[in-house]
């Protein structure tokens, strides 16, 4: 099993994962980035534009393992934000 971090950015802003996720199977690594990005998404909502924000998925050496863009939130993507 292995630990990984889960950086969130939009290129000036950043949400830093200082802990991270012991994830045993490296395919799941998409599904754990796409909810944290859900969970920002729903403890700051604050009306921000997430379309620019990505997951940034990276192991204990600092190696980037994974990018993953925001998917907007259900209720933007039915109003056609």
């Amino acid at each position: 099993m292995a630990r990984y971090r889960f950086h969130c950015t939009n290129g000036l802003e950043c949400v830093f994962d200082a802990v991270g996720k012991e994830i045993r199977v490296p395919g799941r690594l998409a599904d754990r980035a796409r909810g944290v990005a859900e969970a920002l998404m729903v403890t700051l909502d604050d009306g921000t534009d997430w379309r620019g924000w990505q997951v940034s998925v990276h192991d204990l050496r600092g190696r980037n393992v994974l990018v993953l863009p925001f998917r907007p939130p259900a209720d933007a993507v039915a109003q056609g934000a």
